[in-house]
């Protein structure tokens, strides 16, 4: 008897740090295209940020790791950070298909991201290999219908609540001296504040 094959979505990012926007994007992923296994794995040279990240990859990966735990269904992988060098999805999507065979993989992008699939460094090949899933916030102008045809059945559009809150402006208010309780789990948050992450000394 044949095993049915998992669903697993992966919520990719710096997560510098990781935040509640986050966990909501996921949990909006996980419901509504029906997901067995949400998988955060944090990058390790993003491909389209000329900035590295602020916080040193343990410390982001531990973040991740403290922020998921309460979840069964959510789980950190470190796939991308033991790789190495730019973190192109095609490559991950290559070396995750050859390790877990039986699974459907589902890559969750943001709604403004939707746009510039047409960028991404071996789209073709993704597009044929995995399904996208992309999150729409109220107010956004993308569709699905404005990708080629080709793409459209590709591409799961859910909807999300709109939550203002952004990994940048959590780094900020840590080196003004102001709270980040309430935008990150409270792990996070005192995972933060042990190791004195985003003040003025970079880490």
């Amino acid at each position: 008897m044949q095993v049915a094959a998992k669903r697993i979505g992966i919520m990719g990012g710096t997560f510098d740090p990781i935040h509640l926007g986050h966990l909501l994007a996921a949990e909006a992923a996980y419901e509504a295209a029906e997901l067995d296994e949400v998988w955060f794995m944090p990058t390790h040279v993003p491909p389209h940020k000329t900035k590295q990240p602020e916080a040193g990859q343990e410390y982001r990966w531990q973040m991740v790791e403290l922020a998921v735990a309460p979840v069964d269904y959510f789980h950190a992988s470190k796939w991308e950070l033991e790789q190495g060098g730019i973190s192109y999805t095609w490559d991950t999507v290559q070396g995750l298909q050859a390790q877990y065979p039986n699974v459907n993989w589902y890559w969750i992008i943001g709604g403004d991201m939707v746009a510039y699939l047409p960028q991404w460094h071996a789209i073709e090949e993704l597009m044929s290999a995995i399904h996208f899933i992309g999150l729409q916030r109220p107010g956004s102008s993308w569709t699905v219908e404005a990708l080629p045809p080709a793409w459209q059945q590709r591409i799961i559009e859910v909807a999300m609540p709109q939550l203002d809150i952004s990994s940048t402006n959590i780094r900020k208010r840590r080196k003004d001296g102001r709270s980040i309780r309430f935008l990150v789990p409270d792990t996070v948050e005192q995972y933060v504040k042990r190791w004195e992450l985003y003040e003025t000394d970079s880490r």
